[in-house]
């Protein structure tokens, strides 16, 4: 099994926040066929062999992902697109 966490600083509001979660959210739903829904200020996630979670917070947004043992050898290069979604709309989305 592998982790994957990652935290990605913003400035945006909650509304915002949100907004962009879900873009990962939806990401992370089409590529990789993950069941994604609202619990308060945390997105999960899931399917058979992925586990995780996405936590809005005030300044930041937090990532936990558990990948079974068929997904672990693509633990970095699903880490690196995640990494650079997140990146991308908690940064540019204003």
């Amino acid at each position: 099994m592998a982790d994957i966490n990652i935290v990605q600083q913003h400035k945006l509001t909650a509304e915002k926040a949100r907004e962009a979660a879900q873009q990962v959210a939806d990401k992370l739903a089409q590529e990789y066929d993950l069941a994604c829904a609202w619990d308060g200020d945390v997105l999960r996630f899931e399917r058979s062999g992925v586990d995780g979670s996405l936590t809005l917070e005030k300044e930041q947004a937090q990532l936990q992902i558990k990948l079974g043992f068929m997904l672990s050898a693509f633990a970095s290069t699903i880490e690196g697109k995640i990494a650079e979604k997140m990146r991308k709309v908690f940064t540019e989305t204003v």
